[in-house]
């Protein structure tokens, strides 16, 4: 004897499916409902108060900003893992340095492939080539400002070259003053003959492919990863031959003056050193602002 709860669940699976496929049958699509949890923070970006940060910033190492940082109980927060590295370091302008403004991107691995003799022609391919470049734009060169810096993840793409010699001038012309990515760029020998901008690597290697087939772009101006260290838009970065250091915006004037005491005291002292020593005075040691005048 059939067991009448199996033949009810027979039945009743039987009208799901029948419902399935008339779901399909009339092309009802469902798109998931994304949620962004972490919220970018909200801040003074007026030009007023980004030239205070800039200048109380001037000149400050990653040490200096370090220490600060350790004064309000944020140690190694902000620490980008020592693998992010400067392109180069010029020991005598120092231009490998910068101090400036979070703008995020965040890359992602691409999900098209094309296999060897994929396209019968060459203009096949330069047809693919063009379709995937439009889904790795670069739509925040727009947002750029004159002391900002760009900060990517790229989500472990190694070989997308989403920076080379000629892109990265264009952003230099929006006011980028450095690049620090969790990736690499290309054209690294033009990029380290001009010095702009001033980028900061993994390991400072190089991404030789070009970006089609290998990333797409999936945001920018949100928090994102780098180096170990959450970015938020508008985040100060600071870097030198010491690595790159996050300060984030709410704490930037508070970490800027206790980095700024600690520098000015660390210089003085060097200074007299240079003095003792007999080693001619540069420009690390020499004083930013005339002593004050006797009474």
């Amino acid at each position: 004897m059939v067991n009448r709860s199996a033949c009810l669940m027979a039945s009743l699976l039987w009208c799901i499916g029948c419902a399935t496929v008339a779901e399909a049958a009339e092309g009802k699509l469902h798109t998931p409902q994304g949620v962004r949890l972490l919220e970018n923070k909200s801040f003074d970006d007026s030009p007023p108060a980004r030239r205070q940060i800039l200048e109380l910033y001037k000149d400050l190492r990653v040490t200096d900003v370090c220490d600060g940082m350790d004064l309000i109980g944020l140690q190694d927060v902000g620490l980008m893992d020592p693998a992010i590295r400067p392109l180069w370091r010029d020991e005598e302008h120092f231009t490998h340095r910068f101090v400036g403004f979070a703008v995020t991107v965040r890359y992602l691995p691409s999900d098209v492939r094309v296999g060897q003799g994929s396209f019968p022609t060459l203009e096949g391919f330069q047809r693919f080539k063009r379709e995937q470049y439009a889904r790795a734009p670069d739509p925040w060169v727009e947002a750029l400002k004159p002391g900002d810096v760009v900060v990517m993840d790229v989500n472990g793409v190694v070989e997308g070259g989403n920076i080379g010699s000629n892109n990265s001038l264009r952003w230099v012309e929006h006011g980028v003053v450095g690049v620090v990515t969790n990736g690499g760029a290309r054209d690294t020998d033009e990029i380290v003959k001009v010095k702009r901008p001033a980028l900061y690597l993994r390991h400072g290697y190089s991404t030789r492919g070009v970006r089609p087939g290998r990333m797409i772009t999936e945001s920018y101006n949100f928090p994102i990863n780098c180096g170990g260290v959450l970015v938020y838009p508008g985040d100060l970065i600071v870097a030198d031959g010491d690595g790159v250091i996050v300060v984030p915006r709410q704490y930037a004037l508070e970490v800027g003056r206790l980095a700024r005491r600690i520098h000015d005291d660390d210089e003085a002292s060097r200074r007299q050193r240079f003095q003792r020593l007999g080693i001619p005075l540069d420009e690390t040691v020499r004083p930013t602002k005339a002593p004050p005048a006797r009474p």
